[in-house]
Formats: C-alpha cells, structure tokens, sequence
C-alpha cells in the first residue's frame, strides 16, 4: 500500500513478549463508560470492532476493576465476577476476528473510586484525599493489600481465559498502585511506606504474582505515568529507578509510557492534555524510559502515549528509534480507520483529533459515554453504521441552509449517502461562527476540523453556494425533499444599567483598535469566552476577567479547567470573582459584587467584552413551517438553541441520516439494551405545514 513506504517505521512488524504486532500504532487503554451494571456491552464491540477494522496493531480494553473497592460508577467494568466472562469473550472474539491481538488492563483506582456508588470507604495508602472536596480515604490494612493483589491475579485469569492476549497492569494515572509509589499520597510507616524499597513494594509484589500465575508464555505490561506533574510528585528521574527495579525483578514484556496523577490540580489536566498544551511536553518522557530500560539484558518494549494525533507524528517518533510502539486514544476516537487510512493513502479522509476534550474527556466527567466532537458517530457504531449509497428509490434531493460546521456536517453525511445535496451559505466562507476559532492561540487546531469538512464537501460531491441568502421563496423554488436548516444563533453582548459589551465576534474584528485595558465578562461559561482572553492576553492586552458564578469557564471539564486556570495565573490575568459589571461609561468598569451588593471601579478602560447567549436565527425554519411546503425540514446546531459545535456537528450527523432511508436509521433491534440508549438529536420537524418536535433517528 502507498501509505505503508511514507511511514516504514509505523509499519513495521514487532514482537511483544508473546505477542506478534503487524504495526506499531496501538489503541490504548482509556475510559468508555459503555459499560451497564459493571460488565461490557455490545457498545463496547461495535466501538472495538470499527477500531480494529480500521488497522490498530493492538487494542488495550479500558480499566477492568479488580475489585468491590474499586467501581466506582456503574458504567465501569469488573473482571471478578464470573458472570462478565461471556462479554469479554465476545470482545475478544470480536477483535481477533479483524486480525487484531487484545490485551486487558486491570487496575484498581484507589482513593479517587467514588464511595456514594459502592458504598464503602475508598482505599488508600493513607488518609489523605484526592482533592480539596474529595472525603479521606481508608488507609488499607496488610490483609487488604494482599486481598487486592489476589484480586489483580485472578481478573488477569480471568480475562485470559476469555481469550484475551496479554494483561497490562497499571501503575499509572493515580491510580492505587500508583498511590502507594508517590509521597503525595503515601506517608505510611509500616512496610508498604517511607522508603522507596516500601513505597515499591506493592507494585512490585502484585506484578510478581501475576507474572507467576499467568506464565511466561503470556504478554504481560505495565502502564506508568512518567512524571506527576505535582510539586512533590514522582518525577521522570523516580519512575526510571521504579521502571527498571521492577523489570529487574520480575518478566516484563512491555512498559506503556504515560503521565499525570489523579489530583485535584494541574496534574490532572495533564492526564488528558488538550490542544492548549505543546505535545513536546511530554516526548521526553518514553524516551527518558527507554533510556534508562535500554541497560537490561533484554529490555521491553517501550509504548508512548503522549498526544500524539496522526500516523506522521508517530512515525516521526518511531524514527528517532527510543521507543517501539505509538498509542493514541483520542486519534482513535476520533477516526477508527486511522491506520488504515494512513496505509492506503487516505490521510485526507481522517476525521482529525483536535484535542478539545468536549466529547471525550468531557462526557467522562460526567459519568457519561465517550463521544467525539469531530466524530458524532463515537460511542454509536451499532446504532450508526458507515454510510453506504442507498438504492436509487431511497434517495433525496437535500438542501442544507448553513454552512457553519453542523451544517457542513449534515451535507456531507447525506451526500455520503447517495443524496443530491446543496449547501447555500450566506456569507463568502464556510464555517460559521467557528471560522475566528483558528484564529486564536492556542485554538487553531479548529481550523483542522473546517479542512476536513471542506474536504468532506468535496470528496462527496456537494453543491456548495457561497454567498448565497436562502429565504423561503428561494427555498421553496429549490423543490427540495428535505430541508435541513443550519442557519446559527445570532450574536448577543450584554445590556448594563449603563453602556453594552462587545460580543467575542466584534471584540476579535477589531483588532488593535480594541486598545489596551480589556475587560471581559464570562456568564458563558464556555471555552470560546476563555479563548478569546487567553488570546488577547497573548497579544499583549491588559485583560480583566469578571465571574459572576465566582467561576470562569465552568463547562470546561476538570481534566482541562486546572491547566486553564494555571494558564491565566500565569498569564497575570486579574480575575474579579463573584462580581458582574453593572455599568460602563466608555472609561470606567463600575463592579457590583454578587454577593454584598458592594461596587467597585476598573478605570482606564478601552474595550469591554460580554458575550450574552446567542438567540437561534430560527426565522426561516418558522417560516418554512407555516409556508404549507411538502418538504421535510428539520433544524439542527445553534438553530434551535445556541451551543456548541459539539451539539452542532452532532445534530447534523443525525439529520442527515434521518432524511429518508431506512437502512440509515436506528430500529430497535439494533440498540444495545444492555446499556442505556446513547442521546440522539431532537429536530424540529414539519410535514407538509404541520410543525412540531420528533425524536431524531436514534428513537426507538
């Protein structure tokens, strides 16, 4: 294949331990929660199916927990319990199917397992909590020790003989093993605490017995995170000695090089690093590893999983020949046939990973499956299979009014059904209100995602409009089947007792006419409100962030807000909590706090920002709805309620199978009803003059 002479080193052979690799890109273990009642779900293989399909060396399955201590949450999975052997089975039936190896990761989480679900103390090494609002954990006793390590040998049993190729044990992330090796979490004075040779001791011990129980024959690994990325924390120099004491000690076929503990701090927003944080940051780290591994008689294998995103980062990494194997979970994610694109020469068709953690890591916070903001289709293989053209008699004549990213999204998807399909997008450029996104640092990966979906446009053949106003008359005369409306919200600045802010999208026009003093107000929320400061401050401003919730950015999930918030510290951003601006005279800030009605001033400004939630531009969808036309429409993204182009995107994935055809929609029988029904799009909806709001294609 073309790809495969562009990237020699990706596709490469490679022997683990027992285990033979036809590449060196691999899926690694990450969090689902696809799981129902703490056993797998047919959502785990259709998500696994479409990943080997799409040419992953090697799948690592998510966390399996070892033990009662450790669920949790009940979409997580255990390996204990019998019961949950024929879906792991399943799973590995699935993946071998595709000529793909599986390995399993067991782990227990230690004192971040959320007690409310278990009911029981979580388990520590010692009495001290996670986070700030997290409650103390209960330091284990010796006996409980050795009942987890008993716990980790028999799911590793477990999982083999369900067909499994290799066991991954994980050290890394914060979890309990991890908790017993770092000082941050460990002041034991007994035999598992103090020195290093205590602090390694359960680890070392829990490895051991797995090795002797499962054999040599057996793949067997380790995950670590290289550095804690906390004051005080295990730094990469501690996990080399941790590394090569244990590969001394006991058979380790392979070492799965990650970072961050599970802190309420920055740590944790390294854990998941988003595309605010240069990658070069953590390169160093499977490296510095593979170094310190390279002085054994025979040395692992060494995985690095440190945001890479596209087969030519990992083939850039390879070719420096310190580590053997690439991982990407959210590369993964976000286009299952990564690989596989990668070997046929396909890299254009890629869905890109832009590291914004709204689907992934922020649908993981809320105890909800994973999806995917540039990938709709994450988390709903089953539900929403690949588009295939349709019989000539299911297809449709579609018009889609906008071209921000939902709308761009619904014509493409139709087109890639088979459908005659226009775009009419009023302005010059495609994009919506996400085409100022590039233009901000730290933000411009965004501009990855518009590429591709013009890309998109294009490989399918869409009829794309610029510059083209569709009212209903012009509607109307395109005799379209089905409308899809994808016309955005309309962009509001907040009203004061005196004087009006700037919305982001005027604030960013006007460039170095803004002046020096800025003054923002963020009742949003949202990333966009933090971008647009963290880019205003870069360029030099003085910028003043106001907070009325007495916290910036709160959509943002904690895997990115501690690393944000660092950033405006560092930034010198002054930050005016629990105060919203009561009024702006075109100099002076007046502040009123929230909480005591006492005001304060901000002189010398020159420009204040307030972005006020946008109303949906939803004047054409009514109108079409009382214009007594047969055609179909349905309204998607900020249309119906302003967003983001997580909901956007979404929404116009679904439309757009929901046009006509049957063999593109969700019946019963296809859901997983071992899991609870994935969310799904509403659109409204009118058919011929009657208007109203339907359940879109995932009703069942």
């Amino acid at each position: 294949m073309a790809g495969t002479h562009r990237y020699p080193h990706v596709f490469r052979p490679l022997q683990v331990g027992a285990t033979r690799l036809q590449n060196r890109v691999f899926v690694p273990a990450h969090t689902t929660n696809f799981g129902a009642d703490n056993r797998p779900t047919d959502r785990h293989l259709a998500y696994h199916r479409e990943r080997a399909q799409g040419g992953a060396g090697l799948i690592i399955f998510e966390g399996v927990r070892v033990h009662p201590s450790s669920l949790g949450r009940g979409p997580a999975v255990n390996g204990y319990e019998r019961a949950a052997l024929p879906m792991f089975k399943a799973l590995a039936d699935t993946v071998h199917a595709e000529g793909v190896p599986l390995f399993g990761q067991i782990l227990h989480t230690g004192r971040h397992t959320d007690g409310n679900y278990s009911r029981m103390a979580a388990w520590a090494p010692s009495p001290i909590p996670w986070s700030a609002t997290a409650p103390p954990p209960h330091p284990m006793t010796e006996a409980e020790i050795e009942a987890v390590i008993v716990a980790h040998v028999e799911v590793a049993l477990n999982l083999l003989e369900a067909g499994f190729d290799g066991i991954e044990l994980q050290l890394a992330h914060g979890h309990l093993l991890q908790q017993f090796l770092s000082p941050l979490s460990n002041v034991r004075d007994d035999a598992y605490g103090g020195s290093f040779e205590n602090r390694l001791r359960f680890a070392a011990d829990t490895l051991a017995r797995v090795r002797g129980a499962i054999g040599d024959g057996v793949t067997l690994g380790i995950r670590v995170s290289g550095d804690e990325f906390a004051p005080g924390g295990l730094t990469i120099d501690d996990m080399a000695l941790v590394v090569v004491a244990l590969a001394e000690r006991t058979r380790i076929d392979f070492v799965n090089v990650s970072h961050s503990a599970y802190l309420g701090a920055y740590s944790i927003s390294t854990q998941m690093a988003d595309m605010a944080f240069d990658p070069e940051l953590f390169r160093p780290l499977p490296r510095r590893i593979a170094s310190a591994l390279a002085v054994l008689p025979k040395p692992p294998v060494v995985m690095a999983v440190c945001r890479f995103a596209s087969i030519g980062e990992a083939e850039a990494e390879l070719a420096l020949g310190q580590v053997d194997m690439v991982g990407m979970s959210r590369g993964h994610m976000a286009e299952a046939a990564l690989t596989r694109h990668a070997a046929e020469g396909r890299e254009d068709e890629s869905r890109p990973c832009i590291a914004c953690n709204q689907g992934c890591a922020g649908f993981s916070a809320l105890n909800l499956g994973i999806t995917c903001l540039t990938n709709p289709r994450t988390g709903r293989e089953r539900q929403w299979p690949l588009p295939a053209p349709l019989p000539a008699a299911e297809r449709r004549r579609v018009l889609v009014v906008g071209g921000g990213p939902g709308g761009m999204e619904a014509a493409a998807t139709a087109a890639a059904f088979g459908h005659e399909v226009t775009l009419m997008e009023q302005s010059d450029r495609l994009g919506g209100m996400l085409r100022w996104t590039p233009k901000l640092r730290g933000r411009e990966a965004f501009g990855r995602l518009l590429d591709y979906q013009t890309r998109a446009l294009e490989r399918h053949g869409v009829d794309v409009r610029l510059a083209s106003r569709a009212d209903a008359s012009a509607v109307m005369a395109a005799d379209a089947a089905v409308v899809i409306v994808a016309t955005g919200a309309m962009p509001r600045a907040t009203r004061f007792v005196e004087g009006e802010g700037l919305t982001l999208q005027a604030a960013l026009t006007l460039g170095d006419a803004l002046g020096q003093r800025v003054v923002v107000q963020d009742t949003l929320g949202t990333g966009a409100v933090i971008g647009v400061v963290e880019h205003l401050r870069a360029l030099g401003h003085d910028v003043h962030l106001v907070a009325p919730t007495g916290t910036p950015a709160w959509t943002v999930s904690l895997y990115s807000s501690f690393a944000l918030f660092k950033r405006l510290r560092d930034a010198g951003i002054r930050l005016h909590r629990f105060a919203r601006i009561e009024a702006w005279d075109g100099r002076t800030v007046t502040l009123v706090c929230t909480d005591t009605g006492v005001r304060s001033e901000i002189t010398a400004v020159d420009a204040v920002i307030a972005p006020d939630h946008a109303l949906p531009d939803d004047a054409l969808a009514r109108a079409l709805a009382a214009s007594g036309s047969n055609a179909r429409i349905m309204a998607i993204g900020d249309a119906q309620a302003a967003r983001t182009a997580l909901e956007a995107i979404f929404e116009g994935h679904g439309a757009a199978r929901d046009v006509a055809p049957a063999t593109a929609r969700a019946f019963p029988e296809m859901l997983d009803h071992s899991s609870p029904p994935p969310d799904h799009p509403r659109v409204y909806d009118t058919m011929g003059g009657r208007a109203g709001v339907r359940d879109g294609p995932c009703a069942t």
